[in-house]
Protein backbone atom coordinates (compact mmCIF):
# COMPACT_ATOMS: atom_id res chain seq x y z
CA UNK A 1 0.00 0.00 0.00
CA UNK A 2 1.43 3.33 -1.06
CA UNK A 3 0.66 6.47 0.96
CA UNK A 4 1.22 10.04 -0.18
CA UNK A 5 1.10 12.90 2.32
CA UNK A 6 0.50 16.39 0.96
CA UNK A 7 0.51 19.76 2.66
CA UNK A 8 -1.54 22.40 0.86
CA UNK A 9 -0.32 25.83 1.99
CA UNK A 10 1.59 24.21 4.85
CA UNK A 11 4.78 22.22 5.35
CA UNK A 12 4.79 18.66 6.64
CA UNK A 13 7.82 17.97 8.83
CA UNK A 14 9.41 14.53 9.13
CA UNK A 15 8.00 13.89 12.62
CA UNK A 16 4.42 14.61 11.49
CA UNK A 17 4.94 12.57 8.32
CA UNK A 18 6.18 9.55 10.32
CA UNK A 19 3.26 9.82 12.76
CA UNK A 20 0.73 9.97 9.91
CA UNK A 21 2.34 6.99 8.15
CA UNK A 22 2.20 5.02 11.40
CA UNK A 23 -1.51 5.84 11.86
CA UNK A 24 -2.28 5.00 8.23
CA UNK A 25 -0.58 1.60 8.54
CA UNK A 26 -3.71 0.29 10.28
CA UNK A 27 -5.39 0.20 6.85
CA UNK A 28 -3.01 -2.51 5.69
CA UNK A 29 -5.43 -4.99 7.27
CA UNK A 30 -8.25 -3.64 5.07
CA UNK A 31 -6.50 -3.24 1.73
CA UNK A 32 -3.94 -5.17 -0.28
CA UNK A 33 -0.81 -3.76 -1.94
CA UNK A 34 -2.72 -2.25 -4.87
CA UNK A 35 -4.27 0.42 -2.62
CA UNK A 36 -3.14 4.02 -2.93
CA UNK A 37 -3.67 6.30 0.04
CA UNK A 38 -3.50 10.06 0.14
CA UNK A 39 -3.57 12.42 3.11
CA UNK A 40 -4.07 16.11 2.38
CA UNK A 41 -3.57 18.68 5.10
CA UNK A 42 -4.69 22.26 4.65
CA UNK A 43 -5.01 25.17 7.06
CA UNK A 44 -8.52 26.49 7.47
CA UNK A 45 -8.38 29.62 9.59
CA UNK A 46 -6.95 28.62 12.96
CA UNK A 47 -7.86 24.97 12.29
CA UNK A 48 -6.42 22.26 10.04
CA UNK A 49 -8.47 20.17 7.56
CA UNK A 50 -7.36 16.59 6.93
CA UNK A 51 -8.69 14.62 3.99
CA UNK A 52 -7.89 10.91 3.82
CA UNK A 53 -8.60 9.11 0.54
CA UNK A 54 -7.92 5.54 -0.57
CA UNK A 55 -8.24 4.42 -4.17
CA UNK A 56 -8.31 0.74 -4.88
CA UNK A 57 -9.38 -0.66 -8.21
CA UNK A 58 -12.23 1.65 -9.31
CA UNK A 59 -13.42 2.48 -5.78
CA UNK A 60 -12.69 5.39 -3.49
CA UNK A 61 -12.88 5.50 0.29
CA UNK A 62 -12.79 9.05 1.69
CA UNK A 63 -13.19 10.92 4.96
CA UNK A 64 -12.27 14.38 6.18
CA UNK A 65 -12.09 16.18 9.47
CA UNK A 66 -11.23 19.61 10.87
CA UNK A 67 -9.37 20.02 14.18
CA UNK A 68 -7.11 22.45 15.99
CA UNK A 69 -3.93 20.57 15.00
CA UNK A 70 -2.91 18.41 12.06
CA UNK A 71 -2.51 15.12 13.92
CA UNK A 72 -5.90 15.39 15.62
CA UNK A 73 -7.55 16.10 12.26
CA UNK A 74 -5.82 13.09 10.69
CA UNK A 75 -6.79 10.80 13.59
CA UNK A 76 -10.45 11.91 13.38
CA UNK A 77 -10.52 11.38 9.59
CA UNK A 78 -8.96 7.91 9.98
CA UNK A 79 -11.55 7.00 12.63
CA UNK A 80 -14.34 8.21 10.33
CA UNK A 81 -12.99 6.16 7.43
CA UNK A 82 -12.59 3.05 9.55
CA UNK A 83 -16.16 3.50 10.80
CA UNK A 84 -17.46 3.75 7.23
CA UNK A 85 -15.70 0.51 6.31
CA UNK A 86 -17.00 -1.31 9.39
CA UNK A 87 -20.53 0.02 8.88
CA UNK A 88 -20.69 -1.21 5.29
CA UNK A 89 -18.76 -4.45 5.84
CA UNK A 90 -21.77 -6.73 5.27
CA UNK A 91 -22.78 -4.98 2.07
CA UNK A 92 -19.23 -5.27 0.75
CA UNK A 93 -19.04 -8.94 1.76
CA UNK A 94 -22.19 -9.72 -0.23
CA UNK A 95 -20.45 -8.35 -3.32
CA UNK A 96 -17.13 -10.07 -2.59
CA UNK A 97 -16.06 -10.15 -6.22
CA UNK A 98 -16.06 -6.32 -6.18
CA UNK A 99 -14.26 -6.21 -2.81
CA UNK A 100 -11.96 -9.22 -3.14
CA UNK A 101 -9.01 -7.16 -1.91
CA UNK A 102 -10.73 -7.02 1.52
CA UNK A 103 -11.24 -10.79 1.82
CA UNK A 104 -8.50 -11.14 4.46
CA UNK A 105 -10.11 -8.39 6.54
CA UNK A 106 -13.53 -10.10 6.37
CA UNK A 107 -12.02 -13.41 7.50
CA UNK A 108 -10.19 -11.65 10.37
CA UNK A 109 -13.40 -9.95 11.54
CA UNK A 110 -15.34 -13.23 11.43
CA UNK A 111 -12.63 -14.91 13.51
CA UNK A 112 -13.03 -12.17 16.14
CA UNK A 113 -16.75 -12.89 16.22
CA UNK A 114 -17.64 -9.31 15.29
CA UNK A 115 -21.37 -9.18 14.61
CA UNK A 116 -22.61 -7.62 11.42
CA UNK A 117 -24.05 -4.21 12.16
CA UNK A 118 -25.92 -3.60 8.94
CA UNK A 119 -28.19 -6.44 7.95
CA UNK A 120 -30.44 -4.21 5.85
CA UNK A 121 -29.63 -3.38 2.26
CA UNK A 122 -29.79 0.19 1.03
CA UNK A 123 -33.41 0.97 0.36
CA UNK A 124 -34.58 3.17 -2.46
CA UNK A 125 -37.87 4.53 -1.18
CA UNK A 126 -38.74 6.83 -4.06
CA UNK A 127 -38.17 6.87 -7.78
CA UNK A 128 -38.63 10.00 -9.82
CA UNK A 129 -38.45 10.60 -13.57
CA UNK A 130 -37.96 14.08 -14.99
CA UNK A 131 -36.98 15.89 -18.14
CA UNK A 132 -33.43 17.11 -18.08
CA UNK A 133 -32.98 20.72 -19.12
CA UNK A 134 -30.09 22.32 -20.93
CA UNK A 135 -28.49 25.11 -18.84
CA UNK A 136 -25.25 26.63 -17.62
CA UNK A 137 -23.81 25.68 -14.22
CA UNK A 138 -24.88 29.08 -12.80
CA UNK A 139 -28.45 28.55 -14.02
CA UNK A 140 -28.39 25.05 -12.52
CA UNK A 141 -27.31 26.40 -9.11
CA UNK A 142 -30.10 28.99 -9.24
CA UNK A 143 -32.66 26.31 -10.18
CA UNK A 144 -31.39 24.04 -7.41
CA UNK A 145 -31.77 26.82 -4.84
CA UNK A 146 -35.25 27.71 -6.10
CA UNK A 147 -36.30 24.07 -5.71
CA UNK A 148 -34.68 23.79 -2.27
CA UNK A 149 -32.66 20.73 -3.31
CA UNK A 150 -29.09 19.85 -2.37
CA UNK A 151 -28.17 18.79 -5.94
CA UNK A 152 -29.47 19.10 -9.49
CA UNK A 153 -28.76 17.14 -12.67
CA UNK A 154 -28.69 19.15 -15.91
CA UNK A 155 -27.51 19.02 -19.49
CA UNK A 156 -24.54 21.34 -19.85
CA UNK A 157 -24.85 23.98 -22.56
CA UNK A 158 -21.04 24.13 -22.65
CA UNK A 159 -20.22 20.42 -22.99
CA UNK A 160 -23.50 18.79 -24.06
CA UNK A 161 -23.08 16.24 -21.25
CA UNK A 162 -25.13 15.40 -18.18
CA UNK A 163 -23.63 17.21 -15.18
CA UNK A 164 -24.61 17.83 -11.58
CA UNK A 165 -24.28 20.78 -9.23
CA UNK A 166 -24.45 20.24 -5.49
CA UNK A 167 -24.29 22.24 -2.27
CA UNK A 168 -21.15 21.52 -0.25
CA UNK A 169 -20.95 21.32 3.55
CA UNK A 170 -19.02 24.60 3.62
CA UNK A 171 -21.93 26.40 1.89
CA UNK A 172 -20.22 26.65 -1.50
CA UNK A 173 -21.22 24.71 -4.61
CA UNK A 174 -19.62 21.87 -6.54
CA UNK A 175 -19.90 20.82 -10.16
CA UNK A 176 -19.62 17.21 -11.29
CA UNK A 177 -18.66 16.69 -14.93
CA UNK A 178 -18.47 12.96 -15.68
CA UNK A 179 -16.17 11.63 -18.36
CA UNK A 180 -17.68 8.84 -20.43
Amino acid sequence: MKIEILGLDMRINDILRAAIEQKMSKFERFFDDSARGEVKLQPEGSMVRAEVTFKIQALYFRAESVASDAMSAVEQAIDNLEGQIRKNKTRMKKRLKDYSYMEAYFEHEEALGDEDQDEDEFRIIRKKAFLISEMTPDEAVLQMELLGHSFLLFLSVETGRVCAVYKRHDGDYGLLEPEY
